[in-house]
């Protein structure tokens, strides 16, 4: 389990650099700054989420016996989707429904980060 996060955190990681990179060079002066900004505020949380995903991994290498991390690990990416997902979705569509979706990715994200100190606590 922990080589799976690695890659995943690893695979989005390279993801969110590339849409940093092409929010930049592409997508800055065509879109309002509100959008633009939605649309950074994705591709930070994104690149955060993907490095928490590598420390899933690493962490479970050395720690975990009981799933736990495993789980933090799967939460982060739905996280990921929601979150990052929906800010992107509100981008390139301009359909602001989406914006009810990121909530469930912020909790997401906070329960992912919950769950690796309870793994963490119980590994101690």
């Amino acid at each position: 389990m922990d080589r799976i996060f690695v890659v995943l955190g690893s695979i989005n990681a390279a993801m969110a650099i590339a849409l940093g990179a092409f929010g930049a060079h592409a997508l800055k002066g065509r879109l309002s700054a509100e959008l633009f900004h939605t649309f950074e505020t994705g591709t930070r949380y994104h690149l955060i989420h993907a490095l928490g995903l590598i420390l899933v991994g690493i962490l479970s290498h050395w720690l975990d016996r009981g799933g736990w991390l495993g789980t933090a690990g799967w939460i982060m990416l739905i996280g990921i989707v929601l979150f990052s997902g929906s800010l992107y979705l509100i981008t390139f569509t301009g359909v602001r429904a989406w914006g009810a979706v990121a909530p469930l990715g912020g909790i997401s994200f906070m329960l992912a980060w919950l769950v690796i100190a309870v793994a963490v606590i119980r590994n101690v």
